[in-house]
C-alpha cells in the first residue's frame, strides 16, 4: 500500500495521521494492499488554480479528488484489484476556517476532508439526497472508528 503525502501548503500538518487514516480506510473497504493514493496539501492560491482547472469554479475549496483507475470498495472475499486510486488535494487554510465554524480542531477537519476525498475516489457522491446519506454515513462511521470517538461535524462547503 502506497500512500504519499506531499505538503506544499506552508502549514505544518500531521502527515502521519493522514497516512494512518488512508491505511485504515483501505483495510475497512477491502482495497488491494498495493493500492496507491497521493495526498497533496496546497495553499489557497494553488487550490484556487486547481479548482478552476478541474471544476471550472472560482475560489479555493477544501478538498478535490482526481480518480485514476476508477476503483470501488471491495468485499471481504473479493478485495479491490491493485491500482492507482487517485489524487486528493486538501487546503489546510480552508480546513482551518471550516474547523472553526464546526467547533473542532483543524487536524480533525483534515481527517474529515481526507476521508471525504477517498470516498469520492471510490465512486461515492453526494449530489442526490440518498447518495449524500450513504456517503456521509460511511464517512462518519469510518472516522468514528478511526478516532475512537464521535466524528467531527461535517462543515464542507
Amino acid at each position: 500500500m502506497s500512500i504519499e503525502v506531499n505538503n506544499e501548503s506552508g502549514v505544518a500538518v500531521d502527515e502521519e495521521s493522514l497516512v494512518r487514516l488512508g491505511r485504515f480506510i483501505f483495510d475497512r473497504l477491502w482495497l488491494h494492499p498495493q493500492t496507491e493514493l497521493s495526498i497533496l496539501l496546497v495553499d489557497e492560491p494553488a487550490m484556487e488554480r486547481l479548482h478552476l482547472e478541474l471544476m471550472d469554479e472560482p475560489g479555493a475549496t477544501d478538498v478535490l479528488s482526481v480518480p485514476m483507475d476508477e476503483l470501488t470498495p471491495g468485499t471481504p472475499g473479493r478485495p479491490t484489484p491493485q491500482g492507482m486510486l487517485g489524487d486528493i488535494a486538501i487546503c489546510p487554510q480552508v480546513a482551518a476556517e471550516q474547523a472553526t465554524r464546526g467547533g473542532h480542531s483543524r487536524d480533525d477537519e483534515m481527517l474529515l476532508l481526507a476521508t471525504h476525498g477517498v470516498l469520492h475516489l471510490l465512486g461515492f457522491d453526494h449530489a442526490e439526497p440518498e447518495e449524500r446519506e450513504e456517503m456521509f454515513g460511511l464517512q462518519r462511521e469510518l472516522l468514528t472508528e478511526f478516532l475512537g470517538r464521535p466524528a467531527p461535524k461535517e462543515t464542507m462547503a
